[in-house]
């Protein structure tokens, strides 16, 4: 096994690297050293330049100065094809995977065997040489399934497969269990010691702290674009890189108080069933309470959740609003004061090309202008009023929410619905993807939602999210309700056991 210490010759170095966008530097004078058969953690908030330093060492982006040095020589990254042949892979948080082809096919996509007769394809060739690529991480999968059919987990190591069947050296991981379950989180991280023990050199990107201290050899922490901390598990903690992080102390447990009195039902499923999976769901949710709800991936959270909204053909049961039944989509819901922040909001929550300003107001349209005419002083007020309020960290209103970090494209949903006047909302899975600082920001906002009289339902694959800040949760197991645990049951065993099953 290579041994991870500072006397091993960097396979990469990046020296004094700047990059620089109209009106934000993203990267101020970064240096970092990438050894072989070591696990590199790469912190920081969102926003503090890790996507931009990435994508620098990916040919995504040129430095606008600095070096790059290969096993100790100058090399220029122009491209990401550049970056391949130095044997540099990244694995990004969206995959670039195409659904309806075989595993065998994407792993060797454009790369492609040559048959015996020109213009064929040696299809028996490439799956068994995708079969090998399978085999070394551990996996036993038929590489003519269609990745569109895989787990997230599965298309994970599709993508890892597809790094090595290149010679990747360096391997870049941006959050790699932000949609795994427990065990499969096991699995990639056997999959990442087995790649450490073959010599590859990993950066791993998280803001799941435990993986730092689990994986990690090496960290180095950016802030606003710059490197604040190169320095090894061993030498830190927990809250001191949170610290290094943010530039200041924050309450990583997520506590608040309990105990208050709920108000008036704002949520009823009755019976709920949906055409993806879900039956005999039974839940309530008041204003002034926090409800989680929990279970293992797939066991059809997300599916309640937009069945609630009107997203998802509702196959049975009833959704009650504020006492009154409702059928019909979200528009309905949306109009009787439903909000849902989805899973994945950018896909699913935000408009990308369009300004904060703009989705800011797409929900409010219609209270906002209720003749129709546009008025610019009056969206500009909202959207302002937004800004202010959730501390949007944007330098205009026109600024284009894809460039947002994270947390801030969270807000922005957020922002989107209060000024819509929603009182129930839905937040699934609030935190994916977003930094520790901005996590307790975005708690804090749900805390102050339910003081002032909202409901929420909340989503969460982190069981210490649901325990330390719901008033009470449902745990989902097999797309049914499994079971209720009230605030004094609300641990993370209790709610495993009824997730899982155990006895």
């Amino acid at each position: 096994m290579i041994a991870a210490t500072p006397a091993a010759t960097p396979v990469l170095e990046l020296r004094g690297i700047s990059k620089e966008f109209p009106g934000v530097r993203a990267l101020d004078s970064v240096s970092m050293e990438i050894r072989p058969g070591e696990v590199h953690m790469l912190l920081g908030e969102n926003g503090a330049g890790k996507s931009s330093l990435i994508k620098v060492l990916y040919g995504a982006y040129a430095a606008d100065t600095g070096e790059i040095l290969c096993d100790g020589g100058k090399v220029a990254i122009r491209s990401p094809a550049d970056a391949r042949r130095l044997g540099i892979a990244v694995i990004f948080q969206e995959f670039s995977l195409v659904p309806f082809l075989s595993i065998a096919q994407n792993i060797f996509l454009g790369r492609e065997f040559a048959g015996r007769i020109p213009g064929q394809i040696d299809h028996p060739r490439m799956h068994a040489e995708a079969s090998k690529l399978l085999q070394s991480l551990g996996v036993a999968q038929d590489t003519r399934t269609k990745v569109h059919k895989l787990s997230v987990a599965q298309q994970q190591l599709v993508e890892i497969a597809k790094a090595l069947s290149q010679n990747a050296r360096i391997l870049v991981m941006d959050e790699p269990t932000a949609s795994l379950s427990d065990q499969e989180t096991e699995r990639l991280f056997a999959v990442i010691r087995r790649l450490k023990h073959d010599g590859v050199a990993i950066v791993y990107i998280s803001h799941r702290l435990a993986e730092v201290f689990e994986l990690g050899d090496r960290i180095t922490v950016l802030r606003d674009g710059r490197k604040v901390a190169s320095l090894l598990p061993s030498e830190t903690t927990p809250d001191e890189l949170v610290h290094l992080m943010v530039g200041r102390r924050v309450d990583t447990t997520y506590a608040r108080e309990f105990g208050s009195r709920p108000g008036e039902l704002a949520l009823e499923a009755k019976g709920l069933g949906s055409d993806r999976g879900i039956s005999g769901v039974n839940l309530e949710v008041r204003t002034g309470e926090i409800v989680g709800l929990a279970g293992l991936v797939g066991a059809g959270r997300t599916e309640v959740a937009r069945a609630i909204f009107g997203a998802d053909k509702v196959t049975a049961g009833q959704v009650w609003i504020f006492g009154e039944l409702l059928t019909g989509g979200p528009d309905v819901r949306t109009r009787r004061g439903v909000a849902l922040i989805p899973e994945n909001r950018k896909e699913e929550g935000l408009a990308l090309i369009r300004s904060v300003q703009d989705n800011l107001l797409l929900a409010s349209l219609a209270r906002l202008f209720p003749r129709g005419w546009f008025r610019p002083a009056v969206a500009r007020r909202a959207s302002a009023e937004r800004v202010d309020e959730l501390r949007i960290s944007t330098p205009s209103l026109l600024r284009l929410v894809r460039y947002l970090s994270g947390g801030n494209q969270q807000k922005t949903v957020i922002g989107k619905w209060l000024n819509a006047r929603c009182r129930l909302f839905i937040f699934d899975e609030p935190t994916r993807g977003i930094d520790v600082g901005a996590k307790a920001e975005i708690f804090n906002l749900i805390g102050e939602l339910v003081k002032k009289g909202a409901a929420v339902l909340m989503i969460s694959s982190e069981l210490s999210e649901i325990v330390h800040v719901c008033d009470r949760a449902y745990v989902m197991r097999e797309g049914h309700v499994a079971g209720h645990l009230k605030r004094g049951e609300l641990t993370q065993a209790n709610i495993l056991r009824l997730a899982m099953h155990r006895e």
